[in-house]
């Protein structure tokens, strides 16, 4: 079984091969009309050496654009080219490993387990180097005072090789690649400097706090990713299946459609499927956000993930697990990394020039003043040595996607499915927001208030014939008409029938033409549609039986709860709001002034909508277009908007497969929590990236000055990345306006007012 990891996704295929990493796959991509696979990468690396391998990788020949998701740490990659692969990354990182991705829980206890017992092993060589430390600053003067000097260097050496013997290593393998500047090469040339000056406890100090500060680093990065995916931790352990008057719990990727499960209160509902026996309220928070259980009965639908809380339920599977809501859910958050936004992207660039340009600083701070200038070249060579240990990138490289990757976990908390780090960083720069009406501002519940014929037709006559030619139809405004005439309909009454698209209908029922529709529909069969003053707001049906005009019927819509504040809170913000919609002008007119919309347009068929957008973008400038609609009627906008926002997508494959961002829940102000979420998220980011930035410039020049040692360097390095890790991790903790954030953390309300801040 192979399973898709999000729209606009390859399906899987068997592939055999020799690397058992090519067998059990679960999830695959497409890319450039090349099949990937997933694969999880074990081992520690760093953020820099991510971004070399992906560097590395996508120029060579065959892998194409590569991503490694950092915070995920997994990566797709073509399977015939694994071997490859694995030994670019290990010639970058040795201990890295690639490893097919199983969801089984039991290998996630294992990894855990391997990363325990490798952290027990650092913090044991740690505490080792730690004692000679400590028995080198005692003793270490008198000893090189005395004829005893070789035991200083014994102790000292002993220690630094222990803590530092890994980095000198992957330096000198670097530089044999020719690639020079990174974290290792720094940490070895400060060091190795250091010594040369008989500054030992100092090269030794910065080796064993840059392990601490490297441990602490991983064991911080590592608890940012669990929080993160705990916070969509919604995958069922177990599905009981039925078989006959048996129950046996199974894993749920083993349960087939068609096969019945038993969903005792409390439990997960496993997959998706139809209520055939029993009633219960289900909790749907984790997959929507909504806080109020939903009443569900036989014949409906539940989705894997929602939460049982009172009845017993015999659902009958409609899906696989591959293809259930929660997986969808679950792969888009952990592989919307892989859509890097540009911030990222600048951040990675930055890191390959800066760290040269330190280092080119340090190399004129040790040599030109000595050279020119009459100074001590030990003085300024130690000074050179201290700026190398504050020039690592690896705070800002960490920081940023952590940060977005635990925005876009925070935003499938609130039931809001973010396709990628770049959809995330665009929200906070919207300009405009194109809606559909129907479903997405209006409630889409439409109800028959008026029926109007003319002489020579009764109104049965026509709501009858309405209902039958609108038979096939799956529109709200047919459905109206076929509930309120109230009666069964057989197919077999219509002789013809053709659907027009953003038109209407045309039939033949029981030898009479029909048409129903528009009045644009009416007018084109060459027919007279009279003048109507109609006063009411809603969307009329105009009908024709065998060439003449019947008469109308008047179909009204309710404004959605929540519309009214959605688009009073982008109207403050200086947003641009316009409505697209195919009804006609009376009842958009009458919507849009309700809502106090600012723009509207009305009558439009899809090709019509698309132009609208098109029109926007070029007036929008560097800001953002969003569309909002119901992700299947609107997925030409949804594909072509800046960034596509499907209302009420859960189980829906068209909204997932067409929109960027999904709102799960069928409520307009979702859209204002997803700029919310994202505002604060770009907060915190540009919070990390001044930060470090700043502290390391202000730590250069305090080293240029020779008024920090190595020691107060190393925080300047270490240090400040792991602060910017916890300060990413308050992204997680995050609560959308009129919640507090846990601990005291972020409240300020954007529906309050921070969407003033993209004005």
């Amino acid at each position: 079984m192979t399973e898709k990891i999000a729209p606009k996704c390859g399906q899987g295929h068997n592939h055999d091969h020799e690397n058992n990493l090519n067998t059990d796959h679960k999830y695959t991509q497409s890319h450039n009309n090349q099949e990937r696979f997933k694969y999880r990468i074990e081992g520690e690396f760093c953020p820099n050496c991510a971004a070399k391998m992906e560097r590395i990788l996508s120029s060579t020949p065959g892998f194409g654009e590569t991503t490694i998701n950092y915070a995920a740490k997994t990566v797709f990659l073509p399977p015939m080219l694994i071997d490859q692969a694995q030994e670019i990354m290990r010639g970058i990182e040795p201990g890295v490993k690639l490893a097919a991705i199983k969801e089984k829980r039991a290998l996630e206890d294992t990894k855990n387990d391997n990363e325990d017992h490798l952290d027990r092993k650092q913090l044991l060589t740690i505490l080792v180097a730690a004692v000679l430390l400590v028995i080198g600053l005692v003793f270490g003067s008198h000893w090189h005072n005395s004829n005893l000097e070789v035991l200083e260097y014994a102790i000292y050496l002993s220690a630094y090789l222990l803590v530092g013997f890994e980095v000198l290593e992957k330096a000198v393998r670097n530089i044999i690649r020719g690639a020079i500047f990174d974290e290792n090469f720094l940490m070895a040339l400060a060091t190795v400097g250091a010594i040369a000056i008989h500054q030992l406890s100092e090269a030794v100090g910065v080796m064993l706090f840059y392990s601490v500060g490297e441990l602490i680093e991983n064991r911080a990065a590592d608890r940012s990713r669990r929080s993160i995916k705990a916070l969509v931790n919604i995958r069922p352990d177990y599905a009981n299946l039925l078989n006959q008057l048996d129950v046996t719990k199974v894993d749920p990727e083993d349960v087939l459609v068609g096969q019945q499960i038993l969903v005792r209160p409390g439990e997960k509902v496993p997959l998706d499927g139809e209520i055939l026996h029993g009633s219960s309220f289900v909790d749907t928070s984790a997959l929507t956000g909504e806080s109020v259980p939903r009443k569900v009965n036989v014949g409906d639908t539940v989705l894997a993930g929602m939460i049982n809380n009172s009845g017993v339920l015999t659902v009958k599977v409609m899906h696989e697990f591959a293809d259930s809501s929660v997986q969808k859910i679950l792969d888009l958050v952990e592989n919307a990394s892989s859509r890097k936004a540009n911030t990222e992207k600048f951040i990675t660039t930055f890191a390959r020039y800066y760290t040269p340009g330190v280092v080119a600083v340090a190399l004129g701070i040790a040599l030109i003043p000595p050279l020119f200038m009459g100074g001590v070249f030990s003085e300024w060579l130690y000074r050179a040595m201290t700026i190398l240990v504050i020039s690592c990138p690896c705070a800002l490289v960490i920081s940023v996607p952590l940060g977005y990757f635990g925005g876009i976990g925070g935003a499938s908390r609130q039931g809001i499915l973010v396709k990628g780090a770049n959809y995330l960083e665009a929200l906070t720069n919207v300009r405009t927001v194109l809606f559909d009406k129907t479903g997405t501002l209006t409630e889409g519940v439409f109800q028959v208030v008026k029926i109007a014929p003319v002489q020579g037709f009764t109104e049965n006559t026509l709501l009858e014939l309405a209902a039958k030619a609108e038979i096939h139809s799956n529109h709200p405004i047919a459905k109206s008409i076929r509930e309120k005439f109230g009666k069964i309909l057989k197919a077999d009454e219509l002789d013809q029938y053709q659907e027009i698209s953003g038109q209407g209908i045309q039939a033949t029922i029981k030898g009479q033409y029909v048409l129903a529709g528009k009045e644009e529909l009416i007018k084109q069969a060459g027919i007279e549609v009279p003048s109507i003053e109609n006063k009411e707001a809603g969307t009329l049906v105009h009908l024709a039986i065998d060439g003449a005009y019947a008469g109308y019927i008047l179909i009204a819509d309710r404004v959605k709860v929540g519309s009214r504040e959605t688009i009073a809170r982008l109207n403050t913000a200086g947003i641009k709001t316009v409505m697209l919609t195919g009804d006609q002008e009376k009842a958009a007119q009458a919507i849009a002034d309700d809502l106090q919309i600012s723009e509207h347009h009305s009558d439009l068929l899809p090709e019509h909508k698309v132009a609208w957008l098109e029109s926007y973008l070029k007036q929008s400038g560097k800001g953002k277009v969003v569309f909002v609609g119901d992700g299947i009627n609107d997925a030409p906008v949804l594909t072509r908007a800046d960034i596509g926002v499907a209302m009420g997508g859960l189980g829906s494959d068209a909204a997932i497969e067409a929109a960027d961002v999904v709102l799960m829940e069928d409520q307009p102000g979702k859209l204002i929590d997803a700029i919310d979420i994202a505002q604060y998220t770009k907060k915190i980011i540009w919070q990390n990236i001044a930060f470090a930035l700043i502290i390391k410039l202000v730590f250069i020049i305090l080293g240029m000055f020779g008024a920090v040692n190595m020691w107060e360097a190393v925080f300047a390095d270490v240090g400040v990345a792991v602060l910017a890790i916890l300060n990413a991790t308050r992204i997680i903790r995050y609560s959308i306006p009129g919640q507090m954030a846990e601990g005291g953390g972020y409240s300020t309300s954007l529906r309050g007012n921070p969407l003033n801040d993209m004005s």
